[in-house]
């Protein structure tokens, strides 16, 4: 049976994360520390500036707590993965739990990725109940300017990005057309849209510039193209990531086409994606003939 582990992305952060984690790994605590100039315990356990939700210090927050949360798994006797997925942000906690780049080098290619992703003001909205004919209608009726698939999380809940203004005008509209919940989510970006593309440009040189990727202990699937990652590729498709849709249905599919019966789990106790997975499941069981 296929092992296939999650690591969730931003929006899961919340005060108090990695309380058990930094005590049990401080050698690792204190060098993202050191590489973020900043007391991460002090930010996840009290955030006392109330910046946990802003972005440039989610990202390295979530990644720190999820990469610790994966390593208590393994000293507790857990089996590793056989392919890793992980969502926006968590991809490059699958791509440092395979071993294609270590902690530190993942670390700092996700806090320039914050810094660049924290620069283009915007939010994001879960919609939930539409099937994909009737939101392809409703975004066209909408002709809304600036507003862009962002994430394609289950047949029936797509993100959509784009301005703050431009998200409250079309949420009543969605809701008209049988959307089920539309969501904002704890982001301050329109991620994963053309509206990152300066940010994407700017990271690609940031990728760039790491002098070895190594090949995956286990393989793992890109948001980009839903496939796994291939080193040559990899500067490409993580570059991509940003400004393009994160396609986490087709990633699951991918897996599930492979081994219908894989077993999911998701790393660091939230429980963002095995919902989605679930949902996903439900659809291709009501598919079959």
């Amino acid at each position: 049976m296929t092992l296939a582990l999650l690591f969730p992305g931003q929006g899961t952060q919340h005060i108090g994360m990695g309380k058990d984690l930094f005590p049990a790994f401080p050698d690792l605590t204190e060098l993202a520390e050191e590489i973020l100039g900043h007391s991460l315990r002090r930010l996840c356990l009290d955030d006392p500036d109330g910046v946990l939700g802003h972005t440039r210090f989610t990202q390295p927050a979530v990644y720190t707590v999820s990469a610790l949360a994966h390593r208590r798994r393994l000293l507790d006797g857990a089996a590793p993965a056989d392919v890793l997925l992980g969502h926006s942000l968590g991809e490059y906690n699958a791509l440092e739990a395979a071993g294609v780049v270590d902690f530190a080098t993942g670390l700092r290619l996700v806090a320039e990725r914050a810094r660049l992703m924290d620069t283009t003001v915007g939010g994001m909205i879960a919609v939930s109940g539409l099937d994909a004919d009737r939101l392809a209608e409703t975004l066209r009726l909408l002709a809304a300017p600036g507003l862009h698939i962002a994430v394609l999380n289950t047949p029936r809940q797509v993100v959509l990005a784009g301005p703050e203004e431009v998200l409250r005008q079309a949420t009543p509209t969605l809701r008209d057309a049988g959307a089920r919940a539309v969501t904002p989510l704890q982001v301050s970006g329109p991620f994963h849209t053309p509206w990152m593309s300066r940010a994407a440009e700017e990271f690609a040189t940031v990728l760039m510039a790491v002098p070895h990727w190594h090949e995956p202990a286990a393989p793992v699937i890109a948001n980009h193209t839903a496939r796994p990652h291939e080193i040559p590729r990899i500067v490409t498709d993580l570059t991509r990531q940003i400004d393009h849709p994160v396609l986490w249905t087709s990633s699951v599919d991918r897996v599930l086409d492979a081994d219908p019966d894989t077993t999911f789990t998701e790393v660091g106790g939230t429980t963002t994606l095995l919902p989605l997975v679930r949902q996903i499941r439900r659809r291709r069981l009501a598919a079959r003939p």
